[in-house]
């Protein structure tokens, strides 16, 4: 990244704590960002596998086509409602990450929804999941592409 670029993104994120001076809210992020991505995708499974099996026997088998789309609807619901009350998905609060916005507040309700419909785009587009990953290991923040996009950032939980 150009010193430019540092300078402008570092005046967009004033209120997050500075990576360079404040270390202990970035150590370790991407770890635990790994672990509760693993910890929602069984949380998704545990809630979505069952409902689209009922929604299949319930429609006499038709409904088994729509799996994908019934999976897929529950992991939008799951993350955009767990990061609008409280800026972590539960597989987040258990590692103790969250997210914040740019001016170091929690996610409101609409920047959850934004943040979950980027990282469902992204997930989708396969190309752009690698180049999200690749992100979080080598910027400042540690952002992936939906963050960079909505200037948010993963931080560990702080002691309120």
């Amino acid at each position: 990244m150009s010193h430019a670029f540092d300078a402008y993104h570092d005046t967009v994120m004033h209120g997050l704590p500075d990576p360079d001076r404040d270390r202990q809210f970035y150590a370790g992020v991407l770890r635990r960002r790994f672990a509760a991505w693993i910890v929602d995708v069984v949380i998704i499974l545990a809630i979505g596998v069952p409902l689209a099996f009922l929604f299949g026997l319930v429609t006499l088998g038709f409904g088994f086509a729509a799996f994908p789309l019934i999976l897929s609807s529950v992991a939008i619901v799951y993350r955009a409602a767990t990061l609008a009350s409280a800026s972590a998905t539960w597989g987040m609060r258990l590692m103790g990450v969250e997210f914040r916005r740019h001016d170091g507040s929690r996610l409101d309700g609409g920047t959850a929804l934004m943040q979950t419909l980027v990282y469902a785009f992204c997930v989708a587009v396969v190309p752009l999941a690698f180049v999200s990953v690749l992100m979080m290991a080598f910027t400042r923040y540690g952002q992936g592409l939906p963050d960079l996009i909505l200037r948010t950032a993963m931080i560990n939980r702080p002691a309120d």
